[in-house]
């Protein structure tokens, strides 16, 4: 058990640490610090810990750790009802700013549910920036938020009532 938890640490560590995109990269590093651990072991050990694997700006991928201080966890932790999300997309709510909307994703959503704003084509919309769990999305200055709404409505697959305007 004690080698399970240092390999758990170890693990935890080179995630948080290291850009790691393959559990063949996750299981030589963990080889070169004393941990031999077979794709079987690794893979539970991944499962565990809820790691998410995400787009880089380099077109490969990395592993990321659930964050504790998640959208989702604080809202648990005030006592409220999460928000009611798109598990499909991992849409969980969108905000107004100017010309500006703010849209958040679970982890780990971010850059594919920004590339399908992008394929979309809209003229509306000058450009998309994603993270791990939020979408920055710049709209043409002269699109009302109603508009907005409606446009993000139909291409998240959600009801307008869930649009904050």
């Amino acid at each position: 058990m004690k080698n399970r938890k240092k390999r758990i640490d170890l693990i935890i560590e080179l995630i948080r640490n290291q850009c790691v995109g393959s559990q063949e990269e996750l299981a030589d590093l963990l080889s070169q610090k004393g941990h031999k651990v077979t794709q079987a072991t690794l893979s539970r050990d991944l499962k565990m810990l809820r790691t998410t694997k995400v787009p880089t700006d380099r077109g490969t991928y990395m592993y990321v750790l659930p964050d504790s201080d998640s959208l989702k966890d604080k809202i648990l932790s005030f006592g409220q009802a999460p928000p009611r999300a798109n598990y499909q997309s991992g849409f969980l709510s969108l905000h107004f700013s100017g010309h500006l909307v703010v849209i958040k994703t679970r982890i780990g959503y971010a850059a594919g549910l920004a590339y399908d704003i992008d394929m979309r084509r809209k003229e509306e919309i000058l450009g998309t920036i994603p993270g791990s769990d939020t979408i920055l999305v710049v709209m043409r200055e002269d699109v009302s938020r109603q508009r907005a709404a409606e446009l993000f409505a139909d291409i998240l697959g959600i009801d307008i009532s869930d649009i904050i305007l």
